[in-house]
């Protein structure tokens, strides 16, 4: 027996020495790589592995498997790459004797069915070309005996045409019978070749229709063996492996389980979802919705309650001449409209309730004597806060710029008569929602009217906004100490507006003082106590404290600085306090001297440390328990307002779109705003606004309080805004934007500098207008007719000067028939430039030829003229 290693065995057979020697180990024989391998080893290991693979005896094997592997590398990033390694396994499984049988049977069985069917074609094919030729065979017979007969009656009729003739015609000669008979022969001859021609005709139809059978039979049987061999090689194809019939019974059954799952799969995505799918019957009637209604609610949103696509939301709007978009905020009266509209019912709803449950639990207590709240109004520079200061024994006006005061001031003074609080507002113009903050806030309004000046706007507008309010008015006469002081003549001016003295029958009390000497304060302040008391003020001195925030401004060092006004209840230091859009916990409490505070009660101005932003001046601040109530609120209020202001902006461009379009463009100067309190803010923009005209129109881009940060500076260089500063500064880093973008800073300190600042800016991007003016006229004496310039008026220049560059207008009988310009100005023979009063020039005008005399032609220039506000 031939013996080989086991190293040159696993090389032989393609294999590796490991898995070979593994191999023999499951088939029960220790082998080393350095062995000797017999034949009986080899025939042991080939019976392992023949069992291992399906085979029963040492026959063949009855099941092979075949494995295959790849490797490959995907690529999951710039830099990440996985590899995949895919492993395929394929079993190929023997059929059994009776299978093999039972294919055989079927395969006999095809066989002599295409064999009968074969053989039945052919038959049939050769009886229908049987059929054919016989067809053709006895229409040709048909023919022939046709002819025949055609040909007898044609020779019978013939003879008895002769016969005929023969009678009476006279004896032929010998001669003209040998003719007849010749002709007759030929006849005869003639008829006999027709005969044959078509007997060789009809033998040739019928051989032609049998070749043609018989190609057809061949072309058959052709076409059916093409078919068995194709058949049989469509079977050949089927084995596999040296003539062994394996079926892939394994693959077969994984396919059709893979087939089952993904059919499965794809009914579950068909079905997905069947049993939450329920019927549903269109309504016979329209639905008719109630939606409730808050201040402002979102096209989308509105859709939603009305159970309907945006689209048809957007469509009713559009049927009512408004553009909308699906996030668009519409305000109440819209939202109202477009409900009627699409055949609905609305419920207007607050939106407040929280905010009113939380603000209800405040409302308890007994209510006690309280400190009047005053505030000192007039003109500006009329003495307001003079008179203040000498009640206060301070200097407070000495700390304002430019002496006029641009803050709210708040103080408690003590008196002999109990303690008053003041509020101090400017009497500047631009000041107007400043100082009618201060008459809401306040019990008693002191209207502080200079003697030597009188009645001025500001007093008037005072005197409005106190009787808005409701506020009792005391009328302080000041500056008594001036020799052109005349009290009586404030007293007529101001009865005029209805503020009558008491002296003259009224219910005003004056009282003339003066700041400087301080002759009338201690009258002033017996005056306010004494309307005090006829309003019998009072409030609730314990339980949770509520007021108004009467100033607010950003402090650098302590953040946000609130002035309130305590009207009921304690402001404790600890306290949450609700602002507006602000909240937080009271961190420290300071009076108007800076001294710390630890209670504020009823009547009481203090400055509150601790909120979460600048809150806007005249806003409400009340002491709530639950600071995430008071969250809640605060942002619920945040939201409401950018919906208002956006639904106001939205309307605002709806309406004024197509008057826009109409007046052409419309010259902006956007302006980014900062100042040191929130009052001067509302005060400057509102002035500014105001100075906005048809076409020049001023836009705030950007305000707030505060220094002028690196984010102002930004908006100025993406909006192309001037950045103004009140009473504020721009830091380091705003600087060099500013300077790297080339924005224009402007610093100020007194109001009205910087409204007329902004105000020469304006006129300055006016349009300017063009103002046509005449500058020369001239008579047209006589018409020449010229070959190359048509005709040529020759004129009198009666007035001005006569331009070749200037438009001119040919007037007759003063009415304008032309407009144009000249083509040539000549003196005598020579072109000139112009021609003076008092001289004669000839005038060709440019594509005009209906010059005639007496018409008169007038030149004119268009002058730039600058136009201000």
């Amino acid at each position: 027996m031939a013996e080989v290693s086991v190293e040159k065995l696993a090389s032989d057979i393609g294999t590796t020495v490991d898995r070979l020697v593994s191999q023999f180990k499951d088939a029960g024989i220790e082998k080393k790589v350095s062995d000797q391998v017999t034949e009986d080893e080899k025939r042991q290991l080939l019976d392992h592995l023949s069992k291992q693979h399906g085979s029963t005896g040492s026959g063949e094997p009855q099941k092979m498997t075949l494995k295959r592997k790849s490797t490959s590398t995907l690529s999951v990033g710039k830099s990440k790459s996985v590899k995949v390694e895919v492993r395929k396994k394929r079993t190929y499984v023997k059929r059994t004797d009776v299978e093999e049988q039972r294919l055989a049977e079927e395969e006999a069985r095809k066989a002599e069915e295409e064999a009968r069917a074969k053989r039945e074609a052919e038959e049939k094919a050769a009886q229908e070309a049987k059929k054919a030729a016989e067809e053709k065979v006895r229409k040709a017979e048909e023919a022939r005996k046709a002819a025949e007969k055609e040909r007898q009656e044609r020779a019978e009729k013939a003879r008895l045409e002769a016969e005929a003739r023969k009678e009476d015609e006279p004896e032929l000669t010998a001669e003209e019978k040998a003719e007849q008979e010749a002709a007759r022969k030929e006849e005869e001859r003639l008829r006999k070749a027709q005969e044959e021609e078509a007997q060789k005709k009809l033998e040739e139809e019928a051989k032609r229709a049998a070749d043609e059978a018989r190609k057809l039979a061949e072309e058959n049987e052709r076409r059916w063996k093409e078919e068995e061999e194709r058949r049989k090689k469509a079977e050949a194809e089927e084995v596999h492996m040296h003539s062994n019939r394996y079926a892939q019974e394994a693959e077969d059954e994984e396919d059709m389980q893979v087939e089952r799952s993904s059919r499965r799969r794809k009914k579950s995505k068909k079905n997905a979802g069947e049993h939450l799918k329920q019927s549903f019957k269109k309504p016979a009637q329209p639905v008719e919705r109630v939606v409730k209604l808050g201040a402002t609610i979102t096209v989308g949103e509105l859709a939603s309650r009305l159970a309907v696509k945006s689209n048809e939301v957007i469509k009713a709007m559009m049927k009512m001449g408004e553009m909308a978009t699906i996030n668009q905020v519409l305000d109440q009266d819209t939202a109202v409209l477009v409900i009627e509209e699409m055949g609905h019912k609305y419920e207007l709803v607050n939106d407040n309730a929280l905010e009113d449950e939380l603000l209800a639990e405040n409302e308890s207590g007994v209510k006690t004597t309280r400190a009047p709240v005053v505030t000192i109004m007039g003109h500006v520079d009329h003495g307001k806060t003079s008179l203040l200061d000498y009640i206060r024994r301070a200097k407070v006006a000495a700390g304002e710029a430019g002496g006029i005061t641009q803050h709210i001031g708040a103080y408690k003074v003590d008196t002999e008569n109990g303690q008053i609080t003041f509020l101090d507002t400017p009497g500047h113009a631009a000041f107007t929602a400043m100082r009618a903050r201060g008459a809401t806030a306040t019990d008693i309004v002191v209207l502080v009217v200079a003697a030597d000046d009188g009645v001025m706007p500001q007093t008037k507008e005072a005197i409005q906004h106190s009787r808005a309010a409701g506020v009792p008015l005391i009328i302080a006469v000041n500056k008594m100490d001036k020799e052109a002081a005349d009290p009586d003549r404030v007293k007529t001016e101001l009865s005029q507006l209805e503020v009558i003295s008491e002296e003259w029958g009224g219910e005003h009390q004056f009282v003339n003082v003066s700041a400087k000497t301080g002759m009338g304060v201690d009258e002033l302040l017996e005056a306010i106590n004494l309307q005090a008391e006829v309003l019998d003020l009072q409030a609730v001195a314990d339980g949770p404290g509520r007021g108004l925030v009467i100033e607010s401004r950003l402090d650098k060092g302590r953040g946000p600085v609130a002035s309130v006004l305590i009207q009921e209840g304690e402001l404790k230091a600890g306290d949450i306090l609700l602002c507006g859009e602000e909240y937080g916990r009271v961190r420290a409490m300071r009076d108007e001297n800076g001294n710390d505070l630890k209670v504020a009660g009823p009547s009481t101005p203090v400055e509150v440390l601790g909120l979460s932003g600048v809150p806007v001046a005249g806003e409400d601040a009340a002491v709530v328990k639950d600071e995430r109530k008071a969250r809640e609120v605060a942002a619920k209020r945040h939201q409401k307002k950018r919906e208002l202001k956006l639904a106001r902006q939205q309307k605002a461009k709806l309406e004024n779109m197509f008057a826009n379009m109409e007046s052409g463009d419309v010259s902006e100067l956007n302006i980014v705003l900062k100042a040191d309190v929130q009052g001067s803010v509302e005060a400057i923009a509102e002035s500014l606004t105001k100075l906005s005209t048809e076409e020049v129109k001023v836009n705030i881009v950007g305000s707030g309080v505060g220094g002028i940060t690196e984010t102002d500076a930004s908006l100025a260089a993406a909006s192309g805004a001037i950045v103004l500063g009140f009473n504020v500064r721009a830091d380091a880093s705003a600087r060099r934007v500013l300077e790297a973008e080339e924005i224009d800073l402007r610093y100020y300190s007194v109001i009205y500098n910087l409204i007329d600042e902004v105000k020469a800016a304006m006129s300055g991007m006016l349009a300017p207008e063009f103002k046509q003016e005449i500058i020369g006229l001239a008579e047209v004496r006589d018409v020449f007719k010229s070959p190359k310039l048509g005709a040529i008026a020759g004129c009198m220049v009666t007035e001005g000067i006569v331009k070749r560059s200037a438009p001119i207008r040919v007037l007759r009988e003063n009415v304008v028939i032309y407009e144009g310009e000249l083509e040539s100005l000549r003196r005598f023979k020579d072109d000139v430039q112009e021609v003076r009063n008092g001289m004669e020039c000839g005038i060709g005008v440019k594509n005009y030829n209906d010059v005639k005399v007496g018409d008169q032609i007038e030149v004119f220039e268009v002058v730039e003229v600058k136009r201000e506000l």
